[in-house]
């Protein structure tokens, strides 16, 4: 397959693709999982014309093991909950609260970071899509979809513009609709897929999100 230049000209593609599944539908939102996500689901929102939002994640990590989820909390003050990890290594109440403490406080940080003052969007009734920049393990982007299914929104698409083909079959199991660009059989991170993958920063996220906010058309171009 053809490289994608950047993020943008990713969230093109992921775009047109799009357009064509939800034709004519009503009361869509984007939601891009930050900071990768952003430039891609900004073109995205471009595309159909509608808004665009954040939706961030924690990763709630085991006591000892941090870098094994044990659940994860979300945009709109969702925390969801691995249950088997809970159970099987005995996880109790008071280590799960104090994590989701500690994560809370660095995901209220972020929200203010990067809405500067303005409001969550409204998800419920709505056809929302998750947009990230590509799928992996989809590990993140599976806890921003339960978390998301919590506030009720009427449809719920996962959109990217590449990810590795037993994850993106995954997902369809998951969400109502789910959009890979492309499933390269031969993958190993999404980053080989972006001819510039440079990591997308909170300033930039902050800049795309006021410029969607104003209903700007014209996307940031990378160099």
């Amino acid at each position: 397959m053809e490289l994608f230049r950047d993020r943008f000209d990713a969230g093109r593609a992921l775009g047109q693709r799009l357009r064509v599944l939800l034709g004519d539908s009503t009361d869509v939102l984007v939601l891009a999982l930050p900071r990768g996500g952003v430039p891609v689901g900004f073109e995205v929102a471009r595309m159909l014309g509608v808004p665009l939002d954040v939706f961030v994640v924690r990763k709630l990590g085991t006591p000892g093991h941090e870098e094994l989820a044990m659940g994860a909390i979300a945009t709109g003050g969702v925390t969801v909950l691995n249950e088997g990890i809970v159970r099987r290594l005995g996880i109790p109440q008071v280590a799960i609260a104090a994590a989701v403490e500690r994560e809370a406080r660095e995901l209220a940080r972020r929200e203010r970071l990067f809405r500067a003052g303005r409001p969550p969007a409204r998800v419920w009734g709505r056809t929302v899509i998750l947009v990230d920049d590509g799928l992996a393990t989809g590990s993140t982007m599976r806890a921003a979809l339960r978390a998301l299914r919590q506030q009720e929104p009427a449809r719920t698409v996962v959109g990217v513009p590449v990810g590795a083909p037993e994850t993106c079959a995954a997902f369809r199991g998951e969400a109502d609709a789910v959009v890979c660009v492309h499933t390269p059989a031969r993958f190993f991170a999404v980053g080989q897929w972006y001819e510039d993958f440079t990591q997308t920063t909170d300033d930039e996220v902050r800049e795309l999100l006021a410029r969607a906010a104003h209903g700007e058309a014209t996307a940031l171009e990378a160099p």
